[in-house]
């Protein structure tokens, strides 16, 4: 009985390891949101430049996200997550090193590469040990990770900023994350692999992923949904610094409140769609869509003097929408594909949709700068859920895989 029962909780215990590295590893390559006010101000950026550090890390995450997804089909999760947490690491101290936007902005580049490479091998880890039932939550469980990791950077590596620099507070996520990548190698194990019988078409031509009707359509509204997300963690500190009043470090906490109203969104929308909705997430992604609308619209009409409690509501739905749907973006994703592929699945899918994270805070930017208000930066977020919703009503509708 004692061994049944080990071993129904191991694949537990691996997703444990799973949500820690996604966390450390999010808690590095996400500080950049946070800090852009702090950077910003010790390198003299205008808002266009500080929008361009999210857009590097997701161009960097666009460029390696297909090979990283094929290479961890071949290596395993182990492997790859070791290799990932060693680059950012790395990479990291080198952007604590740099005071050039130019040679940060290159930095950023490569650390996208690495963090763009963490989502297809922790998506493959959870694929791997849990069957479809239980897959929604502990998907959501382990993109719980990002949004925690990301939350706690900017409760925790702002003030720290504050302290001891920018530089300082760099260095030190990064020795965090050396150290977590060191203890996941050794405590880390994959699951046997099953050997397969007979390979299915798209197994046979892997090409035939880039044809796949739904992926594509999902794709479409993760790239929506990835620009929404990123405009608010790039922007709701300034946001809420320039056209609220708030200071600066209550700024900061919205920030926070909104990657922890993102981190139970990823598990409750896991939860809902495995026990609700059967599996069907993209009823799910639907619901989602039409959340971050709703709360652009109303993020768009706060005035100075709202209270910070109502404020903070807000965010936190916002924050449950914009940041709480990646985990149902990625079983919807790496379930439409056999799991031999879900690795590849998953880094086609984070390719084409990182492009929603690399156009649009750049593009918000330039509304906020032309217009002298956030008002209708807000409203292009809006624009957006109309253009996700009706490509997943279509997704929805289609039959046909191709």
């Amino acid at each position: 009985m004692e061994n049944v029962t080990e071993s129904r909780l191991f694949p537990w215990k691996m997703l444990v390891f799973l949500f820690f590295i996604q966390l450390v590893i999010a808690f590095v390559a996400r500080s950049l949101a946070p800090l852009g006010a702090v950077i910003g101000q010790d390198l003299n950026l205008t808002m266009f430049q500080i929008g361009l550090f999210p857009a590097a890390l997701f161009l960097g995450q666009s460029l390696v996200s297909i090979p990283s997804g094929i290479l961890t089909d071949k290596i395993g999760s182990r492997n790859m997550l070791v290799i990932i947490s060693l680059l950012l690491s790395i990479t990291f101290y080198l952007i604590a090193l740099s005071s050039s936007f130019l040679m940060i902005f290159i930095l950023i580049i490569f650390a996208g590469f690495a963090y763009g490479s963490s989502h297809p091998s922790t998506n493959k880890g959870v694929n791997s040990w849990f069957d479809l039932k239980k897959r929604g939550t502990a998907m959501g469980i382990k993109q719980m990770g990002v949004t925690m990791g990301s939350a706690s950077a900017a409760l925790l590596l702002l003030p720290l900023a504050t302290s001891i620099g920018w530089p300082g507070a760099l260095s030190v996520a990064a020795s965090i994350l050396l150290i977590f990548g060191i203890i996941f190698y050794f405590k880390y194990q994959e699951p046997e692999k099953l050997n397969t019988i007979k390979k299915t078409e798209i197994e046979s031509n892997p090409l035939n992923i880039f044809l796949h009707r739904k992926l594509i359509l999902i794709t479409i509204s993760a790239m929506l949904l990835s620009g929404s997300q990123a405009v608010l963690n790039t922007f709701i500190v300034l946001y809420a610094f320039e056209s609220l009043s708030l200071s600066l470090i209550l700024a900061g906490i919205l920030l926070g409140i909104a990657e922890f109203g993102g981190a139970v969104g990823r598990l409750g929308w896991g939860w809902l769609s495995d026990n609700l909705f059967s599996g069907r997430r993209l009823i799910v992604l639907l619901i989602i869509s039409v959340l971050v609308a709703v709360q652009s619209i109303i993020t768009s009409l706060m005035p100075v003097g709202t209270p910070f409690y109502l404020t903070c509501i807000i965010i936190f739905i916002f924050g449950l929408g914009a940041s709480g749907f990646n985990g149902i973006w990625m079983n919807a994703t790496s379930e439409i594909v056999p799991s031999s592929l879900s690795g590849t699945a998953t880094g086609v899918s984070i390719t084409f949709s990182s492009w929603g994270a690399i156009l649009f805070p750049p593009l918000f930017g330039i509304i906020r700068d032309y217009t002298g208000s956030y008002f209708w930066g807000w409203w292009l977020i809006v624009l957006l859920m109309i253009i996700s919703t009706l490509a997943l009503l279509i997704a929805v509708k289609s039959k046909n895989k191709y």
